[in-house]
């Protein structure tokens, strides 16, 4: 009776999860009248000078704010460094402070990776050294396409492009080039080879959701791995207790992000969905808020202690 109450209450929690990243999503993209019919007009209000913490594009019809990799980039176009400054401050704040829950509880495109890969199909389980190699991608594309490129690259005009958003990003396409492209005819009469490309990025990035859970997350989006730089010191923080861990690995099992939450439980991968935390039958995981130790580490300070005296 027990492991069924326990599942419930992980169904609970994670349905909750997904209620908050769904209204999250509508919250940040509820300017209604870019999807009225005709020319969709762009929101330009005062909101979009602030950018969202998750994934979101500045080109949806709907987007009330600010892209942030988008906005991170803008710190090479010469005429807007202290908004670029500002941005990645206001972003490293946000890290500090909650590291990756962002992308467990605020990311609409994380959402929709996780529906679907619910559709009922063979799943794939990317084999561990690939795995690991391929996590370091991310921080790749973060360098390379947000700060280096744009910073050594420029226009005519003096101005760093948005390589990663103009080139990679399947959010900005399912969210802002496919809706624009639907909205107006005059847009599809002139559709290139970008969008032909970034609606093939798209394509395969939905069809590796379905079979892989959060490849993007995983593998490409470089907000990701830029709050993933402060996991380890931001004030949300997963616990082990040590006391009541029985080493049963169902934690690690359980985990779709490939951690394992005893041995490394702020791990830069963790996205704090809590799915672990739900999952121990000893009650051992926990998620909290402010700085402070593990079971594990305060027995081992002490021990040191008596050692030493």
């Amino acid at each position: 009776m027990d492991k069924d109450k326990q599942k419930a209450e992980a169904k609970r929690s994670a349905g909750l999860r997904k209620a908050v990243q769904a209204g999250w999503g509508i919250l940040t993209n509820a300017y209604i009248n870019g999807f009225l019919p005709g020319s969709p007009v762009i929101y330009q209000g005062p909101l979009k000078q602030m950018c969202v913490p998750g994934m979101n594009c500045y080109s949806c019809p709907g987007a009330l704010g600010s892209c942030p990799i988008g906005s991170m980039q803008a710190i090479f176009d010469s005429r807007t460094r202290g908004i670029g400054a500002y941005v990645i401050g206001y972003l490293a704040i946000i890290g500090l402070f909650v590291g990756r829950f962002i992308c467990g509880w605020l990311c609409l495109f994380g959402l929709i990776q996780e529906l679907l890969y619910k559709i009922p199909t063979p799943k794939l389980t990317v084999p561990e050294k690939p795995d690991r190699i391929l996590r370091y991608l991310k921080y790749l594309i973060l360098l390379v396409t947000v700060f280096l490129l744009p910073f050594f690259y420029r226009s005519q005009y003096g101005v760093g492009e948005p390589f990663f958003c103009k080139y990679i990003c399947p959010v900005g396409t399912l969210e802002g080039g496919i809706p624009l492209v639907l909205l107006d005819s005059m847009m599809r009469g002139v559709l290139g080879w970008l969008f032909r490309w970034k609606f093939l990025l798209l394509v395969l990035c939905v069809a590796a959701s379905v079979f892989i859970y959060r490849p993007f997350c995983k593998y490409i989006c470089p907000l990701g791995a830029f709050y993933g730089l402060f996991q380890k010191v931001s004030l949300i923080r997963m616990r082990v207790d040590e006391e009541k861990c029985v080493g049963c690995g169902i934690c690690a099992r359980t985990c779709k992000m490939n951690v394992d939450p005893h041995a490394t439980p702020n791990s830069n991968e963790c996205i704090r969905c809590r799915a672990c935390v739900k999952a121990c039958p000893m009650h051992a995981l926990s998620m909290r808020i402010g700085p402070g130790e593990s079971q594990s580490q305060k027995q081992d300070d002490q021990l040191l202690e008596e050692t030493v005296s």
